[in-house]
Formats: C-alpha cells, structure tokens, sequence
C-alpha cells in the first residue's frame, strides 16, 4: 500500500487557515453535480405538490379518500388518492436511497478520485494543509445535504398530512418502514453519517470504485439493523386486560398473548406454530394463561424513537470522522 505524502513548499507565506478557498475550489469542479442535486430537490417538491394538487381536485365524499358514504363499512378510494398513498408510502425509502447517493459521491469522486489520480498533490502544494482539504470535502455536502433534505422532509410531511390514510393503507402509519426515516431528523443523521462513512472509506480504500461500494454496503447495513430493531430504542408501552384488546389507530403494534397467574407472558406465536389441533386461544389457556397482554408504541412514542435513532447515527458519524483524519495523519506522514 503507498503512502499519502503531503508535498513540501518553500513558499514563506502560507494561505489563512479556513475553508474558504478549498470549498470555493470544490463547488467550481463539481458544479454538475450541484445541478443534478438541484434538480432533484425540484423533482422531489413537484412530485408531492402535484400529487397533492391531483388528490385535491379528485372527487370525494370523505376526507380519507372514500368515494362511498362516510362511516359505511365499504370504501373505495379514487384513483388519485391511491395513487398518492402508493407514492407517499416509500418516500422515507426514496430519502434514505438519496442519503446513500450523497455518502457514495463523497467517497468515489470527491475523495477517493483524487487520491487515486494523484490531484490531491496540487491542493496541498498550495499551502491547503490535508486536515482543511478533507474538512472541505466533510463540510460541503453536508451542509448542503443538511438544507436539501430538511426542505424535502417538510415537504414530505405535508404530503402526508393532506393525506388520511384509509382502513386499506397500513403503509402511511406513522412507524411504517417506508415512512418513519423521511419524517423526522432520522434522515439528516443518516445524511451525516453517509458523508463520514464515504470519507472514511474514500481516505482508507482510495480505490473509487471499490471506496463507492464499500460505502454503499456499510450505510445498507447501518440501516437495515436500525430498521429491523427500531422498535427497540425505547421502551414500549405495555397493557393488560381481561378481554382481547384492540390496537388505537396511531398505536404500532410489537407483540402480544395472554398472562398467567405468576405474570408469565405467553406469545400467540408460540401457540400457533406449537399445537395445529386446537384453536389457538384453547391452546394459550392449556398453557395457564388467564388474561390479556399487549406490549406496543403509542404515536407519543414518536419522537422518543427518532431522537434516538439520530443520536445513534451522530454517533456513528463523529466515529468515522475521527477515525476518517486519523487515516489520513496517518498515510500523509
């Protein structure tokens, strides 16, 4: 593996020590970039104002979409509203994917291309010491990434709340997996952590194809752990009864069964995949149980999970910094 030498100068005044002139220089040779980010910072706003503006314009009787009378046990929903739920649901994926594409352009071609071209040399020749060079490198798309997705997610948000969802779409709950990372700070700390993680790999593997899909990798990984263990990050709220209880509608399900007299807790599941000869009730009740348990996140629970979730992803961001300069101390000598 070579090593990242900084070039020696024998110029006696050396530049001021800010980012000003490093992230000028940035912005003037990724300019194209910053137009395709534009515009799809526009597409995104045209895609919701022109879903929102198609649903308004729809024929409904009630506010949820239903084209049937108002509290009847038949929906049927318009075109446009389904249409608008099929869309809104995955836009918290669609944010996370954009979050991705910021950590990965950080890692191929703003770092790990010059490292590996050899362009690096000309900055630091120019009295740009390598910790500035990186700190422009850190600074710049995340603070743009930062703007961009806060005006996305307020945009996102008010999509969604011009929509109601109806009994048929479970997808636009509050805890969905396609909803829950694009309402809320989650998704700038997935932003924040995408720049670290593509420094890091991009000072480490200098490769920028292989520092790319390194990046891609680690930030599916990271979110793929939190969105499977989200539920985890507080404490759910738990309930008893002694009949069958039924969920509110902003209440996120984790599991449920019934309670023996000593407070065991016995889980439907085990009885269904324990005993297929007798009703699954029967089966709990053989067991010892006597009432009813439920152990869920009331909408309150909200933003307890997302603060959580992004202060773990902080966390994660300031490691790969830290350890993002520390490689490159390191190879520069």
């Amino acid at each position: 593996m070579s090593t990242l030498t900084r070039p020696k100068t024998e110029a006696a005044a050396t530049a001021p020590g800010t980012l000003r002139g490093p992230v000028r220089v940035l912005l003037r040779v990724h300019r194209k970039a910053l137009w395709a980010a534009g515009a799809l910072l526009v597409l995104g706003i045209g895609i919701v104002v022109a879903l929102r503006v198609w649903m308004a314009s729809s024929k409904v009787r009630c506010a949820d979409g239903d084209t049937t009378r108002c509290g009847d046990d038949i929906y049927v929903s318009s075109y446009a509203h389904t249409s608008t739920e099929t869309f809104l649901a995955d836009g918290g994926g669609a944010l996370l994917l954009l979050a991705g594409l910021i950590g990965v352009f950080v890692a191929g071609p703003l770092i790990s291309r010059e490292l590996e071209s050899g362009t690096f040399r000309l900055a630091w020749a120019q009295s740009v010491s390598p910790a500035r060079w990186l700190a422009a490198r850190l600074a710049v798309p995340a603070a743009l990434a930062v703007v961009g997705l806060t005006i996305l997610v307020i945009v996102y948000r008010w999509g969604l709340w011009s929509l109601r969802a109806g009994p048929n779409s479970p997808g636009l709950r509050w805890h969905a997996e396609g909803v829950f990372p694009g309402t809320g700070p989650a998704i700038l700390g997935y932003a924040l952590l995408a720049v670290a993680v593509g420094a890091l790999c991009g000072v480490v593997v200098r490769r920028t194809l292989l520092s790319m899909s390194v990046t891609a990798l680690s930030l599916g990984a990271v979110a793929a752990c939190l969105g499977q263990r989200r539920y985890e990050l507080w404490t759910s709220a738990f309930r008893q009864s002694d009949e069958v209880m039924n969920y509110d509608p902003g209440d996120w399900p984790i599991d449920s069964g019934m309670l023996t007299a000593s407070g065991e807790k016995l889980y439907w599941q085990d009885c269904f995949e324990a005993d297929m000869t007798q009703g699954v009730e029967a089966c709990m009740r053989g067991r010892g149980g006597i009432g009813y348990f439920s152990e869920y996140h009331p909408a309150s629970h909200y933003w307890p999970l997302q603060l959580v979730e992004t202060g773990i992803l902080l966390a994660l961001a300031a490691l790969a910094v830290f350890a993002a300069f520390r490689v490159l101390r390191r190879l520069h000598g």
